[in-house]
């Protein structure tokens, strides 16, 4: 969809974080509360992470307030903002516009950990978020789907899996990182909207790319030798000229 052809009435929410797992968790209750799509994250270092809606201006205004209570509630909200009718020129620069969620869909492909509960915990120093995500992968049924970094020494261990079994990971994890380092955030969403399993990162190993169909040539076809067969050779006969006195007996 391009810029130009965007409703007059449409609007652009933004809510900034100190954690990776506080904008999942402020995205989720974003797209929940109100008829908006999510655009994707924006990460600037020093663990500042970005939510980008979109929507029509009421809803955008809906989702952004609900959004920023969770963010608070977690302690990491650091900012909002709503833009209604944004020109054009700003979704041309910034990665804001709205085509910018079908081109993030086609590139992810079809993953095997889809439609699952996930769980996140975010540490500071990546060997607490290493011993957190063995820790998770040791005590419950669950996978671990990716890691982000963010800047600041935050990373975030994301695990997926039924919620009974996330929520003992988690559990796991939070103490396995408290021992080794500290426990920035974690997050549990049990179910997963369509816009937000697009936007969350998952490793290659998990992807399954749809293979393009093979490309159809002609066959060539295997032409044989001719076998040269060899003919018998034939007998060789004098030949025996007649004088003209005996053609004429014979023929008498």
């Amino acid at each position: 969809m391009k810029s130009s052809h965007l409703p007059s009435d449409s609007a652009l929410g933004l809510i900034s974080t100190h954690s990776f797992p506080a904008i999942v968790g402020t995205a989720d209750m974003m797209l929940k509360s109100a008829d908006v799509t999510l655009v994707g994250y924006e990460k600037i270092g020093s663990g500042h992470c970005t939510a980008i809606v979109r929507g029509k201006v009421a809803n955008v205004r809906l989702a952004v307030e609900e959004g920023a209570k969770t963010a608070e509630k977690f302690g990491q909200l650091i900012s909002k903002l709503v833009i209604p009718r944004p020109m054009p020129n700003l979704e041309a620069v910034f990665p804001i516009g709205s085509h910018l969620v079908e081109i993030a869909q086609q590139q992810q492909g079809y993953s095997r950990l889809s439609n699952r509960s996930i769980g996140l915990i975010e540490t500071r120093g990546f060997p607490a978020m290493v011993g957190a995500a063995d820790a998770m992968l040791k005590s419950a049924d669950v996978q671990l789907a990716s890691y982000e970094i963010i800047g600041d020494g935050l990373c975030t261990a994301i695990v997926r899996g039924s919620v009974a079994n996330v929520a003992v990971a988690i559990e796991a994890g939070m103490h396995e990182a408290e021992k080794i380092g500290e426990l920035h955030a974690m997050m549990i969403i049990p179910r997963l909207l369509e816009d937000l399993e697009h936007t969350l990162p998952v490793a290659s190993y998990w992807r399954e790319d749809q293979e393009p169909l093979p490309m159809l040539m002609p066959t060539p076809v295997k032409q044989h030798q001719r076998e040269v067969l060899a003919l018998p050779e034939l007998e060789k006969k004098p030949l025996v000229m007649k004088k003209p006195a005996e053609i004429e007996e014979t023929i008498e």
